[in-house]
């Protein structure tokens, strides 16, 4: 009987220590890095909280003009120019653009030959920071043209602390 239990204890200290080292591992290591971004349309990403984030133009040709951005409950982006009400464009036009998208930001920056820079940024539900620097003019925004006023597309800001 005495063999038994000390079997007994030695497989309970065997198991604490097991458990107490599963947790003492970092989070980072045991998932093994950031997680991917979900597809579009995938409920691996929704349902999130919706998000608006607006910015007005006080100079150059889009004088006045309103910039709306906003995400649905699936985690989609989209930026409407007050200039073309009703429409609304998915940001999943602009090249690199997170698949999951959980917090927006808009601001107006610097003043280019043509005019004003469209700062959008988008959290994405991984915790990483996309930006992308949009070129306005006196085209308003659409479907169509809004690629190719964004150079690049999104971009990753590098080290993001979420």
């Amino acid at each position: 009987m005495r063999k038994l239990a000390w079997a007994a204890r030695g497989i309970s200290a065997a198991t604490g220590a097991l458990l107490l080292g599963a947790l003492m591992v970092p989070s980072a290591a045991a998932s093994g890095g950031p997680t991917p971004e979900p597809e579009h349309g995938k409920k691996k990403c929704g349902p999130v909280a919706r998000h608006v984030s607006t910015a007005a133009a006080e100079y150059g040709v889009v004088y006045g003009t309103v910039f709306r951005l906003t995400t649905d409950r699936d985690g989609h982006a989209f930026l409407n120019d007050g200039r073309n009400p009703g429409v609304w464009i998915d940001l999943k036009a602009v090249p690199n653009a997170p698949k999951c998208v959980v917090d927006t930001a808009l601001s107006i920056t610097g003043v280019t030959s043509v005019g004003p820079q469209l700062d959008i940024t988008l959290l994405s539900k991984s915790g990483v920071l996309y930006e992308a620097r949009c070129t306005t003019s006196a085209t308003p925004f659409s479907p169509t043209n809004l690629a190719g006023t964004c150079g690049v597309g999104f971009q990753a800001v590098q080290a993001t602390p979420v």
